[in-house]
C-alpha cells in the first residue's frame, strides 16, 4: 500500500537528519548559499531541545518561504542537466521539509528591501500558523524537540555532550571551508567561539586551532587539470585519526578514498605507519567531473577519474614538502661556517687522536653492528665516512668551509650546502645546533637512517630489482576488475621483478617475485602487491615493495645512540642530511630534527608570557 505523506516524510528524514549536527549542517549550508556573511548558531542540550540558526542572507518572500517547505522544491537546479554542474552546497530540496517533519519548526525570513517579513510555524510537518514578522533582513530557523514524534529515533541519540561536540565539529568544517563568512556558536548560553570574516585560510585555522598551528603547516599551491590549495602539516606533524584531515571539493567538505590515498602517497616515508597527516586541502575541479549526488547527506563524492585526482593530490603534497626545504637552508646559511666544539669534545677528540697508531689510516667511521646478510644484488649499505681531525687543546680549529653537493644528487634536488653552527652533542645522541631562530636538535641515528635509506634506494633503482624465479609456476585466478588492472600495468609489474603472463580469460601464470619478498603463498603475495600498488598510483617507485626491507636494513647499520662521533663526522652527517630529498624525517616517519625557537625558550624562562 502507499505510505501516507507523513510517514513518507519521516522515512525520507531518516536519510538526511541523523542527529542535531545534521540539522546544523543543512541549515548553515542554506545560509551560505543565500549569500550570508554572518551566521550565528545557538544550541541547547546538544541541539536536542533547541537549534537556532540566524543569518543575514538574501531572505525569502512569503511565497518562497511556503514553497521551500515542499519536498524537492529548490532554487538551485532546474533540469537534470543541472546536476552535472552543481556549484551550490544544497540542491536536493529535501533538508527543510525533512527537518520540519521531525521537530517543532519555526521559519522567520525577510528580504532586505521588504517592509515586513514572514513567520511560519510547523509541528511534525503540519503548518500551524503563517503570519507577518518584524525580524531583521535574513533568515532565522528554529528547531525544537528534535525527533519528538519519533521516539525510536530519539533514543538512539547520544549524550548531550557528545551531540554538542558533533555540532561544533560540523561548524568547524564550515568555518574552515568558508573563511570569508563570520561564525558564532553559542552553546547552552555560553559563547564557544566568535569568528570574524577573514581574507585568508591560515588566519581562520589559527583562530580555531591556536596561533602555534601556524608554525606546523606548509602551504600547498598546485595546478593542473584542477587547482589544489591549502595547508598541510610538516613532516612529523600527524594524528592517530583523520579528525584533522579536512578535505574540501568546490567548497564542500567531503570524504573520498582516492584523495586519502593521494595524501598518504604524497607523504610516503614522511609519515609514520598508523598516523594520518594534518591537512586543510581545497580542490577546485570542473563541476562536471565530480558527482555530488551520491549520498543523501552529501558527505561523499565520486570523481570521473579518481586516479587522476589521487595522482594530483600526491604531486601537490610531494612538491609542497620539497619546497619547504629552503626554509631550513636559509636559516642555516645566515650562520657562520666555523664550528666551535665545547671543551669536553676537544678533550675527547684529543684523547681519540692520541690513541690512534701512527700507521692508522686517515679515515675513520663509527663502529657498526655485526654485518647483515648481503642485500639483493650484493650491495652493502653505504657508511658514514669522514676525515679524522686532530683538535689542538688550546687553539680553536680553522673554519670548515662547506663542500659542494655530492655528485650523486640530481640537478632537480641539488642545492648549495648551507652553513651552520654546531655546539656539541647531548646524551651521545642529539646534536645541538644553532640557527637564527633558535636551537635545533638533530637525532644522529634518525639522520643517518635517512641518509643511508636514500643512498641505498638510489643505488638499487640504478641497478634494477633482483627477481627470484619460483621453482614451480603458479596459476592464479583473479577477478575481472583485477585482470583489467594487471593488463594495463603489466610493464610496471615486470619492472618490479614480478613475472606475470596471461594464461586464460581471468587467470595469470606467476613465475617470479622480487627476491626481498616472502614467498610463503605466491597467490596471496601477488594480491597484496596489487592492492598496494593500486593505492600508490602511477608515481610509485619500482622499489616501493622493498622499501620496508631497505628501511629495516639501514636502521641496523646506522649510527646508534652512545656512538661517539668526531666533530668532523658530525658536520659531515648534518651536511649529508640537508642534501637529502626529505631531510626532516627517517624512513619510518620519525623526525630527524626539531626546532626550538627563541620565543619558546623565553617562555620557559619566564621572560615572556
Amino acid at each position: 500500500q502507499l505510505l501516507s505523506e507523513e510517514v513518507a516524510s519521516q522515512v525520507a528524514a531518516g536519510e538526511v537528519v541523523e542527529r542535531p549536527a545534521s540539522v546544523v549542517k543543512e541549515l548553515v549550508e542554506n545560509s551560505i548559499d543565500a549569500g550570508a556573511d554572518r551566521i550565528e548558531v545557538l544550541v541547547n542540550c546538544g541541539g536536542i531541545s533547541l537549534i537556532r540558526v540566524t543569518d543575514n542572507g538574501c531572505g525569502m518572500d512569503r511565497d518562497d518561504a511556503l514553497l521551500c517547505l515542499e519536498r524537492h522544491a529548490t532554487s538551485k537546479i532546474r533540469t537534470g542537466q543541472d546536476l552535472a554542474t552543481v556549484s551550490t552546497l544544497g540542491f536536493r530540496g529535501e533538508a527543510i521539509p525533512s527537518i520540519a517533519s521531525v521537530s517543532r519548526f519555526t521559519l522567520s525570513t525577510r528580504e532586505k528591501d521588504a517592509v515586513g517579513g514572514t513567520e511560519i510555524v510547523i509541528a511534525g510537518g503540519r503548518i500551524q500558523a503563517v503570519r507577518d514578522g518584524g525580524e531583521a533582513p535574513g533568515t532565522t530557523v528554529e528547531v525544537r524537540s528534535l525527533f519528538y514524534n519519533l521516539p525510536a529515533r530519539r533514543k538512539f541519540l547520544r549524550t548531550e555532550k557528545t551531540e554538542a561536540s558533533h555540532v561544533e565539529h560540523h561548524l568547524h568544517l564550515q568555518a574552515i571551508g568558508h573563511p570569508d563568512v563570520g561564525f558564532t556558536l553559542v552553546k547552552d548560553g555560553r559563547t564557544v567561539f566568535q569568528l570574524p570574516p577573514v581574507t585568508d585560510l591560515l588566519s581562520r585555522i589559527c583562530d580555531l586551532q591556536g596561533a602555534a598551528m601556524r608554525q606546523s603547516l606548509i602551504a600547498v599551491e598546485y595546478e593542473c587539470d584542477m587547482r589544489i590549495t591549502g595547508w598541510i602539516g610538516k613532516p612529523g606533524v600527524s594524528r592517530a585519526t583523520r579528525d584533522q584531515q579536512l578535505i574540501f571539493v568546490n567548497g564542500r567538505a567531503v570524504e573520498n578514498a582516492s584523495i586519502n590515498h593521494g595524501l598518504r602517497e604524497g607523504y610516503h616515508t614522511a609519515l609514520m605507519k598508523g598516523q594520518f597527516p594534518v591537512t586543510y586541502l581545497f580542490l577546485e575541479i570542473e563541476p562536471s567531473l565530480v558527482d555530488v549526488n551520491v549520498h543523501p547527506a552529501k558527505r561523499e563524492v565520486r570523481f570521473h577519474n579518481g586516479n587522476a585526482v589521487r595522482d594530483a593530490v600526491s604531486d601537490a603534497v610531494r612538491l609542497a614538502l620539497e619546497k619547504a626545504r629552503p626554509d631550513w637552508s636559509q636559516q642555516f646559511s645566515s650562520m657562520q661556517t666555523t664550528v666551535f666544539p665545547p671543551p669536553a669534545l676537544l678533550k675527547q677528540e684529543e684523547a681519540i687522536a692520541h690513541k690512534l697508531p701512527d700507521s692508522a689510516p686517515q679515515s675513520a667511521q663509527p663502529e657498526l653492528p655485526p654485518a647483515e646478510p648481503e642485500l639483493p644484488g650484493s650491495m652493502a649499505p653505504p657508511t658514514l665516512t669522514t676525515a679524522a681531525v686532530r683538535f689542538e687543546p688550546h687553539e680553536p680549529p680553522a673554519p670548515q668551509p662547506v663542500s659542494p653537493t655530492p655528485a650523486h644528487r640530481t640537478d632537480t634536488h641539488a642545492r648549495a650546502r648551507p652553513a651552520f653552527r654546531i655546539h656539541g652533542v647531548l646524551g651521545k645522541l642529539y646534536v645541538l645546533m644553532e640557527n637564527e631562530k633558535g636551537l635545533v636538535l638533530v637525532d644522529q641515528h634518525a639522520a643517518h637512517e635517512r641518509i643511508l635509506f636514500e643512498e641505498l634506494r638510489r643505488r638499487m633503482e640504478a641497478q634494477g630489482v633482483p627477481a627470484q624465479r619460483l621453482l614451480l609456476s603458479h596459476t592464479i585466478q583473479v577477478t575481472p576488475r583485477d585482470r583489467d588492472w594487471i593488463l594495463s600495468n603489466l610493464d610496471t609489474l615486470q619492472r618490479m621483478g614480478i613475472g606475470l603472463e596471461e594464461f586464460g580469460p581471468v587467470s595469470f601464470k606467476l613465475d617470479s617475485l622480487p627476491a626481498f619478498l616472502s614467498h610463503g603463498d605466491p597467490a596471496q603475495t601477488l594480491m597484496e602487491i596489487i592492492d598496494e600498488l593500486r593505492e600508490a598510483g602511477r608515481n610509485a617507485s619500482r622499489l616501493r615493495l622493498g622499501e620496508d626491507v631497505i628501511a629495516t636494513t639501514v636502521c641496523r647499520h646506522a649510527v646508534k645512540a652512545n656512538d661517539v662521533l668526531r666533530m668532523s663526522e658530525i658536520q659531515k652527517l648534518i651536511e649529508d642530511l640537508l642534501a637529502c630529498e626529505l631531510p626532516y624525517c627517517c624512513p619510518h616517519g620519525r623526525p630527524t630534527m626539531i626546532q626550538i625557537s627563541y620565543l619558546e625558550l623565553e617562555k620557559k624562562f619566564g621572560r615572556k608570557a
